[in-house]
């Protein structure tokens, strides 16, 4: 008999939204997990998992895991391009507009295992509007997965690697002359989770969200904090 049970692991709520709204309600029988304490070699095995989809996952998934069941991954990326972290910020920091999403078959090497299916991403509007316009994208990718068991094809081309930003670098620096290259300094931060951008002045910190382009201007939201407090 086919085997039709299938996990989700995933820590971001715009993920968690669309697997309540849609992924669960495929054909099978669906687990959510949502903290990497809990995925566990134990746990899956009790489960027995076809599939593990990971939308949206920032641990390493120890290999004893990607030996029991068939673990696949979603990146923001047109694979082998862009393998590494963030990639979200490190396409739209280079000016692109659009991307795909590459979901591919998990291994030991980061990012570099096979191919199951690609589809388009546009990168326009603010991070978490990204990520949630993704977290629909990838939902329908797991349901050709389940339907189609699309077998993965090697990645071909030769491979670039983007490095995980730091904090730090979500600093607003005099290099953003361009207002365009402002308003994308602090759109793509813009995300539950993700440091947003900042101003340090007069020992405050200034916390940018939610920017809005217009002709000669950026509006946006900010926060002001001095050390650890929140001040007016």
């Amino acid at each position: 008999m086919d085997n039709k049970v299938y996990i989700v692991a995933t820590i971001k709520p715009w993920n968690i939204k669309v697997y309540n709204e849609v992924i669960k309600h495929y054909p099978g029988e669906w687990h959510l997990i949502t903290s990497p304490e809990d995925l566990t070699p134990e746990k899956v095995r009790s489960i027995n998992p076809k599939y593990i989809f990971f939308p949206h996952w920032s641990d390493l998934v120890p290999d004893e895991i990607l030996n029991i069941s068939t673990c696949v991954c979603f990146h923001e990326t047109d694979l082998p391009y862009g393998r590494g972290g963030s990639p979200l910020q490190n396409l739209i920091s280079r000016g692109e507009k659009e991307t795909v999403i590459s979901a591919f078959k998990m291994s030991e090497k980061l990012d570099a295992g096979p191919i199951y299916l690609k589809r388009p991403l546009s990168l326009e509007g603010l991070a978490e509007e990204i990520f949630l316009r993704a977290a629909y994208v990838v939902a329908g990718m797991i349901r050709t997965m389940v339907e189609e068991n699309p077998v993965p094809v090697a990645q071909a081309g030769e491979p670039t690697f983007f490095k995980r930003r730091k904090p730090v670098e979500s600093r607003i620096t005099d290099e953003k002359a361009r207002l365009q290259e402002l308003f994308d300094h602090i759109r793509m931060l813009d995300a539950e989770g993700y440091p947003k951008a900042f101003l340090e002045s007069g020992g405050f910190r200034y916390e940018i969200s939610r920017p809005a382009l217009r002709t000669d201007e950026i509006q946006a939201d900010h926060g002001r904090q001095q050390g650890n407090r929140v001040v007016g």
